[in-house]
């Protein structure tokens, strides 16, 4: 009987997807909540709201920086939502760990804010980003796998798909590596590559070539 229930349970694709939504929904609403706005008792001057403002600025640009992640492994799951004729157990159970490490992204962010400098706190806040891009590739590949991916979906799709995860976390990679000599420069160079997978800009000799 277990194993029949493990074989009809959890195919429906429409829930996994709006679970995704609420997930993804509260973990960006979530990066702003703990950013305050200066306390109007500690503001006296032009000066004063300057330099509240500027206390602020770490969390609020670690908050856009989480933010343009969040989106961009949102349109990574929806892809590939999108080319699955249904889910199963197991799928599903990889999207909800992916789901996890959605959530736990508000989390790293704020130990972000906090210590910029520190280089802890930027691995820690890639390996969320590791996470994440390991259980999206691997939710592709079981995919596969199973043959739960749509008979029509194009071959060079199929490939673009894992190429895009390992290529977006190799330059992840590289970009945290830089910590060795400032954080900040390693920062800059993450929100250069997202940046790019947002923008997708259209490369000179580059094609878009149909399967």
């Amino acid at each position: 009987m277990a194993t029949l229930y493990n074989t009809i349970a959890n195919q429906s694709l429409e829930r996994l997807g709006a679970l995704s939504d609420g997930v993804f929904a509260f973990a960006m609403t979530f990066l702003l909540i703990d950013i305050k706005l200066p306390e109007v008792e500690h503001v006296r001057s032009e000066h004063d709201l300057l330099v509240a403002l500027a206390a602020v600025a770490p969390r609020l640009l670690a908050a856009m920086l989480s933010f343009l992640a969040l989106s961009i492994f949102w349109n990574g799951q929806q892809t590939q939502l999108n080319y699955l004729k249904q889910s199963s157990r197991d799928l599903t159970w990889l999207h909800l760990a992916f789901l996890f490490g959605i959530a736990l992204l508000p989390l790293s962010t704020g130990l972000l804010a906090e210590f910029y400098l520190f280089r802890t706190a930027l691995v820690a806040y890639w390996l969320n980003f590791l996470l994440l891009g390991a259980l999206l590739y691997a939710s592709w590949r079981y995919a596969n796998h199973a043959g739960l991916i749509r008979e029509d979906t194009p071959t060079a799709i199929n490939h673009a798909i894992c190429r895009r995860v390992l290529i977006a976390q190799c330059l992840y990679a590289v970009s945290t590596a830089l910590c060795v000599f400032d954080t900040r420069l390693s920062l800059g160079c993450i929100f250069l590559v997202q940046l790019n997978y947002a923008v997708a800009p259209r490369w000179p000799g580059k094609q878009n070539k149909p399967a």
